[in-house]
């Protein structure tokens, strides 16, 4: 009789604990709904009160109230004195290990620099994360035009200089995805023919530069070109960007090709060696 006790102990202990309520089968709970109070904030929201926070996640007062206790004492989130939250600098920490991030940039901030003092407008340095482009660095003089994509924002890889850098040289798998979409031009929302977009890869490919314009108020030029890894896949692109009356695209194309091949160099691409 005692073994069978233990037996059903056992079987009851190895046994995986039901979901309640409305928590879903798979996965850790507590992490996402953590992870979903962090991506209550954006560039428009980066001071949440507690209803906020609750009200955008989607998550209960009170266990809001509990996780963002949690989250204060590690450092993700901080707290002024009027009750709200802001993001924590334990985060920045964290993200700076992220060899996409804070090693390419560091690596790459020297040759920013020297764009920097040619066109006196944004030098950028984004990465691809999927579908879209991730602006992780961006220089800018005092006296350049207001620009859409802050540090950290997502960029489409089809309508921007820097997103088709990236795009002509990602796998091929992710091209066709893109392609298989209806593709738009920005801000007119125009469609692009698919076939206009390979062209368009295609010659990226040989060039190995982007020029890309965009109408809003004014017209702006963005010149980008690929940077590559030792295994000479792109890994990020670099691009400036300045209005059109102020760009020369071929002077433009040769400096922002140079830095982009000496930060591949850095970077020990084979390809940037030969060059």
């Amino acid at each position: 009789m005692k073994r069978v006790s233990e037996r059903c102990r056992v079987s009851d202990a190895a046994a995986p604990a039901r979901p309640r309520g409305k928590r879903p089968p798979h996965g850790e709970p507590v992490v996402d709904r953590a992870l979903a109070l962090l991506a209550a904030f954006d560039a428009t929201r980066r001071r949440l009160s507690l209803r906020e926070l609750s009200r955008i996640s989607g998550i209960p007062t009170s266990t809001t109230l509990r996780l963002a206790g949690r989250l204060l004492e590690w450092g993700a989130l901080e707290r002024d004195e009027a009750g709200y939250y802001t993001i924590g600098l334990r985060l920045l920490e964290i993200a700076s290990l992220a060899p996409r991030g804070h090693g390419l940039r560091q690596t790459a901030l020297p040759f920013m620099s020297d764009l920097g003092a040619v066109t006196r407008q944004h030098v950028q340095l984004a990465v691809r994360e999927g579908l879209q482009a991730t602006l992780v660095e961006r220089l800018s003089a005092h006296s350049a035009v207001q620009v859409h994509y802050r540090v950290g924002g997502k960029m489409p890889l089809h309508a921007t200089g820097m997103g088709l850098a990236l795009l002509a040289f990602a796998p091929v798998d992710v091209q066709e995805e893109i392609l298989s979409r209806p593709l738009h031009s920005e801000p007119d929302k125009r469609l692009i023919p698919a076939a206009a977009m390979r062209r368009t890869l295609a010659e990226l490919r040989r060039e190995r530069v982007a020029i890309f314009r965009r109408t809003e108020l004014e017209t702006l030029v963005a010149v980008a070109a690929p940077i590559f890894d030792e295994s000479d896949e792109a890994v990020a692109a670099i691009g400036v960007l300045l209005p059109e009356r102020e760009a020369q695209p071929r002077r433009l194309s040769y400096a922002v090709r140079t830095a982009a091949q000496g930060i591949s160099r850095a970077l020990g691409a084979p390809s940037a060696a030969m060059v």
